[in-house]
């Protein structure tokens, strides 16, 4: 194997809330519209921002994360898309710098140029002071420009590059448009099945960006060869039965390459609409949004009941997060309204209004180490106690248990299975 060059940027921002996710997606769709190939990645703990992406390229879009997948399972995606790919974008997380392992440090790591945007729409002239800070406080640091977000107008344009150095590459001024803004809740953005109009906003995304940006390709970046461990097939043929509707839709779509890598036959059903269960040796519940189908869930009682039976039969589930929720006893929203759900395990959670937890998670348990995160707004209480407990890499104080009855383990670590797939066989082996 060969070193690849591949032109490719890293989207990071001061902060949040910046507008990365409407900026990459524009990115994407405007070079796709230029007939180039374009390969997109989202830095860290995310499932909604990918889903927007993948609209926007065309393509599945995979995670980079220094910790939960560590630098090989990093290398070999970028290596990988190096060779299929005219453009390669990489969305990150949070501000540029947050976190032990930040999107500063991937970029380093593998030399990718940075491109900040900036929301500029309560600033003039302090937009060149952030952009010299994030440009210049890691020398270190490959830097490809800064873009004006959600700018009110020419004029405006004009004030926020006035203090601007010349060796920051001023790369355009987005204006403020209604069109193309992303919804929010308490977990981030409204997923692409969610938005009807989704092609629209992306497609009027790339149009202002080729009406108002100046960046063109960014340089190639050389990828050294790489490739993914190979996985032993200790799941041939094991039928895994998987939600996957507006209520679950929580999925990395590396855990669902490495259950087919594994040599399972992935099969989707949804609980909020599906009677019944497709044949299935195993079961995976993933996070999503059960408290906002609660009726619905309660209600579709045949359901209910075709998991029970799985259970009782002592076949394998794996639930995480709003997975753990459906399988707990009575589970009650923000409007304090309450459902009985599947109650495989002892104890009910409780929506609340502020975030309870965020965080990497490594937990170990019988079948192996396993790493993912936590990220949830739900209190549980249960007299069960836990097999094991997640510990935070950071230090931080987050420590999710682990509940393993018989062959079923839940918990609201959204667990990231190429970090083990040998230990995620042994969870769902029959």
């Amino acid at each position: 194997m060969s070193v690849r060059h591949c032109p490719a940027v890293l989207i990071s921002a001061p902060a949040s809330g910046q507008g990365k996710t409407t900026v990459t997606a524009a990115l994407a769709a405007y070079h796709r519209s230029q007939g180039r190939r374009v390969r997109v990645f989202k830095t860290g703990l995310d499932f909604i921002d990918p889903t927007i992406l993948e609209q926007a390229s065309g393509h599945p879009v995979y995670q980079l994360d220094l910790w939960m997948g560590g630098e090989a399972d990093c290398r070999a995606h970028l290596y990988q898309a190096a060779g299929e790919a005219d453009l390669i974008l990489v969305e990150g997380v949070m501000g540029l710098f947050d976190g032990k392992l930040s999107s500063a440090d991937l970029a380093k790591q593998f030399g990718i140029p940075v491109l900040a945007v900036i929301d500029a729409s309560a600033m003039a002239q302090t937009f060149s002071a952030l952009a010299f800070g994030l440009s210049h406080l890691d020398a270190a640091l490959p830097f490809f420009g800064v873009v004006a977000n959600r700018v009110a107008g020419a004029r405006h344009a004009e004030m926020l590059t006035e203090l601007l150095p010349t060796n920051i590459k001023f790369c355009g001024a987005l204006p403020r448009a209604a069109e193309i803004n992303l919804p929010e809740r308490h977990l981030g953005l409204l997923q692409a099945t969610e938005l009807p109009d989704i092609r629209r906003r992306i497609e009027y995304a790339a149009k202002l960006w080729a009406e108002n940006a100046h960046a063109g390709l960014p340089p190639a970046v050389a990828f050294a060869p790489a490739e993914f461990p190979a996985v032993a097939r200790e799941l041939l043929g094991v039928k895994i039965a998987i939600a996957r509707d507006a209520a679950f839709s929580f999925l990395y779509q590396a855990n669902l390459d490495v259950l087919s890598e594994l040599g399972a036959q992935l099969r989707f059903f949804s609980p909020l609409d599906d009677k019944v269960l497709p044949e299935a040796d195993s079961l995976y519940l993933p996070g999503g949004y059960p408290e906002l189908h609660l009726s619905k869930l309660a209600r579709n009682t045949a359901m209910l009941s075709a998991i029970r039976a799985h259970h009782a039969a002592g076949k394998p589930i794996l639930a995480e997060c709003g997975g753990m929720l459906y399988t707990l006893q009575t589970l009650t929203d923000l409007h304090d309204k309450s459902e009985s759900l599947l109650g495989l395990i002892e104890g009910s959670a409780k929506m609340q209004p502020r975030l309870s937890a965020l965080a990497l998670q490594s937990v170990v348990l019988p079948q192996g180490t396993l790493r993912g995160h936590t990220f949830h707004f739900s209190k549980l209480e249960s007299r069960l106690a836990h097999s094991a407990s997640g510990v935070c890499p950071n230090g931080g104080v987050s420590s999710e248990a682990v509940y393993q009855q018989q062959r079923l383990t839940v918990s609201c670590i959204h667990l990231y299975f190429p970090s083990n797939p040998h230990a995620v066989a042994r969870l769902l082996l029959p």
